[in-house]
């Protein structure tokens, strides 16, 4: 059994068990029948995922990893906030007629800063700390702007980085207001676990601890029989990631750049409805 795979069973189980429903509540997302979509959460939820030992994929449903990292490099490479930049369709629903989700994303990654060493970005203050300033404390990105959020299409769900180097390894933590379990939970692991392999290498770091702090964790009421499906299913041992190992810098990487050895998964496919 993989790890991911053991936590996000201990976590669902615990959220259907241990969780408080908001049906008694009016809640914003709807479905696309119309109809109220409500969750049972469980609030301040931390998964701990070591890197070194293995990669924190699910088997017990097939992550699709290279959509994954396509959607990565959408927002913290090209940091952008149209559609039309992105393959995987899942940000098509949040878009307005020209492709744009608003300032939201990769737009306010890709917003530059003044600072006494100069001007940068999110993404390149990160870069120049983690060569720079490896014992600096105040390595971080936030894509929560207040200023901004009338003109995001949708609010930020995972929305701060913090890095922190420990000798020879980097380590990150992952602030997340908000998880639909189901739908993104494991989405969101890989992608920072491979964020933070991406720095690391770069950085002439390895990559250590992904820390994933989840405010809300919850599940939908129309996911809960699916969910009770899939951490049922037969779990297998986590793969392999590799990486091209000649890239040193940040945006040199590809979605071709990376790629899962002995990915062995439950092969069924599931229609995940996705609540607006």
């Amino acid at each position: 059994m993989s790890l991911a795979d053991k936590i996000f069973v201990e976590n669902m189980k615990d959220i259907m068990e241990n969780g408080v429903w908001d049906k008694d509540l009016p809640v914003r997302p709807k479905w696309s029948d119309g109809t109220p979509a409500h969750t049972v959460k469980k609030f301040g939820i931390v998964n701990r995922y070591d890197l070194q030992k293995e990669f924190p994929i699910l088997t017990i449903r097939r992550t699709a990893f290279k959509s994954c990292i396509q959607e990565l490099l959408w927002i913290w490479q090209k940091k952008s906030n149209n559609v039309h930049d992105l393959k995987p369709h899942i940000w098509d629903q949040w878009a307005d007629d020209n492709g744009s989700i608003g300032k939201a994303y990769g737009y306010q990654l890709g917003v530059k800063h003044k600072y006494k060493e100069g001007e940068f970005d999110q993404v390149d203050r990160v870069l120049f700390d983690l060569k720079n300033n490896p014992a600096s404390r105040r390595i971080m990105t936030n894509i929560y702007n207040f200023a901004d959020l009338h003109e995001m299409n949708l609010y930020p769900c995972a929305y701060s980085m913090t890095f922190n180097v420990s000798g020879d390894t980097l380590n990150g933590i992952l602030n997340q207001r908000s998880n639909d379990m189901l739908t993104a939970n494991n989405w969101n692991v890989v992608q920072y676990a491979v964020l933070l392999i991406m720095f690391a290498q770069v950085s002439g770091l390895k990559a250590g601890e992904l820390v994933h702090v989840i405010a809300d964790a919850h599940i939908y009421d129309r996911h809960i029989d699916m969910v009770k499906e899939i951490i049922s299913q037969e779990q297998f041992a986590a793969p392999r990631i590799e990486v091209d190992p000649s890239i040193t810098n940040f945006y040199d990487f590809t979605e071709d750049s990376f790629k899962l050895v002995d990915y062995k998964f439950n092969e069924k496919k599931y229609e995940i409805p996705v609540a607006e």
